[in-house]
């Protein structure tokens, strides 16, 4: 904390000396484009439970506001990857994108961005909209979050006498990885995780039926993907089971029944892709050019210039542990000269 704490306050300084400035009306900056990536806009306490993953609605109009008060260019994406290519981006070029396509983003941050007027694309992942109920590797480790500060017996399926102890973020964690682990061995369906998910919630508690009438951690439906598509949000590529398989195969499958999914429900062929969990490999681009992708994101903080690679585009993962003066450093470009560990972002 006490580095974080000298870092922001060392770029306050900077800030304040006009270092910031000068790299924001650079030719540099000017030829780079920031690509900003979100996840989820809280519907309740979901930036209490996984900061890395969600941020509250009024942190997120606080970015926005940023965005408009200092005239930056918020491009679409598809127009923002072609100008990059062509060099001729316009000063402080940035795009929004949104990861998954939950709810949230529908109830939460659509309606923010609206009132800017800022374009926005979302890599939408499309199972979860036909079988809309809570996504299993968000649900579980939110429940047991809920019941923190608590030792309880594992639910009955699984392995007898096993005890969670959910005190600590760490004993979570374990109990996750033990809920995985039952999971996988027993190669559980969509239907029993979400019977599973249910009677985790009984057996510790809590409503799970208020989880479902929130729809928390679900994805949009496809009327509602349908109505956003139609009011101009662009949507993208993100597989249809959030899962990159490294079998050429299957590979092909998760993109070509993610691209007729959004065509169904938009009218439009996605041809700009997003890696599930920021994960990419090798052997993705040649497969990604056979799909006659144009781009692809990753979770890999930086800028893209015109010598990126267009299948790997670089781009910063927003969250709540990013500090204002932080977040700022980034729009200018400034954060690009300055030292720094590797963000540890939840990419989802």
């Amino acid at each position: 904390m006490l580095l974080k704490n000298f870092k922001r306050t060392s770029l306050q300084v900077c800030k304040n000396l006009g270092l910031f400035r000068r790299v924001l009306e650079s030719r540099w900056r000017t030829e780079r484009l920031l690509i900003l990536g979100y996840h989820g806009i809280s519907l309740e306490d979901e930036h209490d439970w996984d900061a890395s993953l969600y941020m509250s609605r009024p942190d997120f109009e606080s970015r926005l506001s940023i965005l408009k008060k200092e005239n930056y260019s918020v491009l679409p994406l598809r127009e923002a990857v072609e100008r990059l290519y062509r060099n001729d981006l316009p000063e402080r070029s940035v795009s929004l994108t949104f990861d998954d396509g939950y709810y949230d983003f529908y109830r939460q941050a659509y309606p923010a961005i609206r009132a800017y007027n800022f374009p926005v694309t979302v890599y939408l992942t499309t199972f979860h909209c036909y079988y809309n109920k809570p996504i299993f590797g968000l649900v579980c480790p939110y429940l047991l979050w809920k019941k923190r500060g608590h030792v309880v017996p594992a639910p009955p399926a699984m392995e007898s006498g096993l005890k969670f102890d959910l005190r600590t973020a760490e004993g979570r964690a374990r109990a996750m990885t033990a809920i995985w682990k039952y999971s996988d061995g027993r190669k559980l369906s969509a239907e029993e995780k979400n019977e599973f998910a249910l009677q985790l919630a009984v057996y510790l508690g809590l409503d799970y039926e208020e989880i479902l009438e929130k729809r928390l951690l679900h994805l949009m439906k496809p009327e509602e993907v349908a109505e956003l598509a139609a009011a101009g949000v662009d949507f993208q590529l993100h597989t249809h089971r959030h899962h990159a398989p490294v079998n050429e195969t299957l590979f092909h499958r998760e993109i070509d029944e993610n691209r007729t999914s959004i065509e169904e429900m938009t009218g439009e062929c996605a041809t700009h892709f997003c890696y599930p969990s920021g994960v990419h490999r090798p052997q993705y681009l040649p497969w990604l050019k056979d799909e006659k992708i144009f781009s692809a994101t990753t979770c890999d903080p930086a800028f893209a210039s015109s010598k990126t690679n267009a299948l790997l585009l670089p781009r910063l993962v927003d969250h709540c542990g990013l500090a204002p003066i932080e977040f700022e450093s980034w729009l200018t470009g400034f954060a690009s000269f300055v030292p720094s560990k590797p963000e540890n972002n939840h990419a989802s």
